[in-house]
């Protein structure tokens, strides 16, 4: 009566184990050792998912040389350089962004250090001489200066060349689809290359390329950094550049830089 009692209970049991050789259950169980039983496990076999099977099945297209690789920072866009390597704190490019977040960032950056490196220029040569229409003092006073036509036809020109690098390197966007085609950058569009060349310094070389990449974003970055600088100083003390340079080099010589001023005046 026990015997049938404990094969009633480990056949009851044995339906829960992962084996489904029942018999080797019992006789295990049955027979008298005094070794314990070692079950091996079965690794868990992960089935891939469709989808993510057939994106990681693409071909990445090669752009400038550039082949998108998720295993680097950025997905192995130029950039990084010494001593800071790849410097990202605030975590802009952190693990799991995606190839158009990445590019569209890219682009963000070269771009506005082209217009920061532009800019630098126009506050230095722009205070230094007088312009077409008598514009004077700081850079930041400057544009109310421009006359109504001059002043519409720089908002013309900038809003169609940024027309313009929209049709070139951004997805058109569909309201049927509009979190697949908002905010997209093209495939085969690298950012920053709108193709706007004409003294032919784009270097057909891979490697040159990326040179060539990395030292236009150190530039732009540290203009950037200047022109943002240059900006406060402005709002600060009202004064251009150079006036600003000046007064503190009689600063720091021991000379008094307000001795030629009238009495209640600010100079």
């Amino acid at each position: 009566m026990k015997l049938l009692i404990l094969s009633s209970a480990i056949a009851t049991t044995a339906g829960f184990a992962p084996s489904t050789n029942t018999a080797a259950h019992f006789r295990s169980a049955l027979s008298a050792t005094t070794e314990p039983e070692i079950e091996a496990e079965v690794p868990e076999v992960l089935m891939p998912i469709p989808e993510l099977s057939a994106a990681s099945a693409e071909t990445p297209i090669s752009i400038n040389g550039w082949t998108p690789n998720e295993s680097y920072e950025c997905f192995g866009l130029p950039g990084a350089v010494a001593p800071t390597g790849f410097f990202d704190p605030i975590g802009f490019s952190r693990y799991g962004i995606t190839l158009n977040e990445v590019k569209r960032y890219r682009e963000a950056e070269v771009m506005h250090g082209r217009v920061a490196m532009l800019a630098t220029v126009g506050y230095l040569a722009g205070e230094s001489f007088s312009g077409p229409f008598n514009i004077v003092g700081p850079a930041n006073d400057q544009l109310q200066q421009m006359p109504l036509p001059a002043f519409i036809f720089l908002t013309v020109a900038i809003a169609a060349a940024e027309l313009k690098r929209a049709t070139i390197g951004w997805v058109e966007p569909d309201l049927k689809s509009w979190t697949k085609t908002l905010w997209t950058l093209r495939d085969n569009y690298y950012p920053g290359d709108v193709g706007f060349d004409p003294l032919n310094f784009k270097p057909t070389n891979a490697a040159a390329f990326a040179d060539m990449q990395t030292r236009e974003l150190q530039n732009g970055r540290l203009a950037m950094l200047g022109v943002a600088g240059m900006c406060a100083q402005e709002l600060v003390n009202h004064r251009t550049i150079f006036e600003t340079f000046d007064f503190y080099s009689k600063v720091y010589s021991g000379i008094n830089p307000y001795e030629s001023c009238g009495e209640g005046y600010i100079c």
